[in-house]
């Protein structure tokens, strides 16, 4: 039977939100997942834009080519806690890191539920 562990995104200081502070990649990391091959992360995250503009983000999802492993999403003006990560799976140590197309106004909440097998 599997575990659930709720853990604080690795790129977080005490649970608090992380500002996307890089406009390009590579990325501010936002999460390292688990190592190995037997566990996962189920990544939540949401985001909050304290801009008067309506900000893209890009996540890089365990790499950072595109399109393989980016997902995008704009944040409208100082809109907050919109869902931009749905419970997503991920492992094997891979970074999830993000960049958005204003430095410093995008902030990234959320958690990891860690399963192991």
């Amino acid at each position: 039977m599997s575990t659930f562990t709720k853990r604080v995104l690795s790129g977080s200081t005490n649970g608090k939100g992380i500002l996307v502070a890089a406009t390009a990649t590579a990325g501010t990391t936002i999460h390292t997942a688990v190592a190995g091959t037997s566990d996962f992360d189920e990544i939540w995250l949401w985001c909050v834009n304290s801009s008067a503009a309506d900000v893209k983000l890009t996540l890089e999802y365990g790499e950072a080519t595109a399109p393989d492993g980016n997902i995008e999403y704009t944040v409208g003006a100082e809109d907050g806690l919109k869902i931009i990560l749905p419970g997503t799976l991920l492992q094997n140590s891979l970074v999830l890191k993000a960049f958005a197309g204003s430095a410093n106004v995008l902030i990234i909440h959320g958690f990891v539920n860690r399963i192991a097998a």
